[in-house]
């Protein structure tokens, strides 16, 4: 009985894990990303946003693309958050949104 309840509880962890709706965003920056630093600052600043999931920078297109939880954020409150930091974000509407992206911590 016992081994019964705690498969169900991990198929039920599971169903809910999986039900989470990750959606991917890819924005420019104004001012442009242009160094490392500026890199590290959006990376350090938006992992502290609810919801964001993963951040990935790059410098040759000066685009970041995030992943995040639908369920807890949206795009305005993640462009919110870039100005928090100076930054004014914009969607990019047609970009490539890639599939893999640098894991962020929520802790605060």
């Amino acid at each position: 009985m016992k081994k019964l309840f705690i498969f169900s509880a991990m198929m039920l962890t599971a169903t809910v894990a999986l039900a989470k709706d990750i959606k991917t965003v890819v924005l420019t920056t104004n001012p442009e990303m242009h160094c490392e630093n500026c890199e590290k600052k959006i990376k350090s600043n938006l992992r502290f946003e609810k919801g964001v999931k993963a951040i990935e920078t790059d410098l040759c297109t000066k685009m970041v693309t995030i992943k995040y939880d639908a369920d807890k954020t949206n795009v305005d409150n993640i462009i919110k958050g870039f100005k928090k930091i100076k930054y004014e974000a914009k969607e990019v509407k047609n970009a490539p949104k890639k599939s893999e992206g640098t894991p962020v911590s929520n802790k605060k």
